[in-house]
């Protein structure tokens, strides 16, 4: 059964944010998908440090909810972000969580699925969406998408469940990644991964 973890990147339980993952997660469960629902966005996350202390220790020096998502990550198939949109930007603790999860987890993410959810009353959502997708596609995961980019609005608690394109955007994305993991996990199986290189760094004073 293909696992899927949510992170929630909303401060508000229960709002718009949730109830485009509620969406998700109905078809998700009609699928045979298993989910796993966390909020982040209402926590004290700190951003990352750069101490480089995870190449060492193995996870994040600052042992909080991030230490834990990475082992749900880990284990999980696929991952959802979903966020509401603040000045054309995801939540900021969203970004801390992110930042630190990616960047402490050195276990391969390749072709594990992403998909970014992004909610917002009127603007800025397709530069979040976008700001989202680089953390799948720098790690070797395919992004899913939907029929329309992956979206829903909504201003006040529960005027999400108004635009019936946006939940219906959320049904088709949720369908559309259950495909892919099952295709992967299929490929994997009679193909396995693809040849990986060695990594070769460079930068612009070299």
């Amino acid at each position: 059964m293909p696992k899927v973890l949510i992170i929630n990147g909303s401060p508000r339980v229960g709002g718009n944010t949730s109830i485009a993952i509620d969406e998700m997660v109905k078809i998700f469960e009609d699928e045979g998908v298993e989910t796993e629902v966390v909020q982040v966005g209402n926590k004290d996350i700190r951003g990352c440090i750069s101490c480089e202390s995870c190449f060492e220790k193995g996870k994040c020096v600052f042992d909080d909810i991030v230490n834990e998502l990475a082992t749900k990550f880990e284990a999980a198939d696929g991952l959802v972000v979903a966020s509401p949109v603040y000045y054309s930007s995801a939540n900021a603790t969203l970004i801390a969580c992110l930042d630190r999860l990616f960047y402490s987890t050195h276990f391969d993410k390749t072709m594990k699925v992403g998909a970014s959810v992004v909610c917002a009353r009127r603007g800025g959502l397709s530069a979040t969406f976008d700001e989202l997708n680089k953390y799948f596609t720098i790690c070797g995961m395919p992004v899913a998408s939907s029929q329309y980019w992956n979206s829903i609005h909504g201003n006040e608690k529960g005027q999400a469940r108004e635009d019936l394109e946006g939940l219906q955007t959320m049904r088709v994305l949720a369908r559309n990644m259950t495909f892919l993991m099952k295709s992967i996990a299929l490929g994997k199986e009679k193909y396995g991964l693809p040849e990986k290189e060695e990594w070769q760094p460079t930068h612009f004073i070299r």
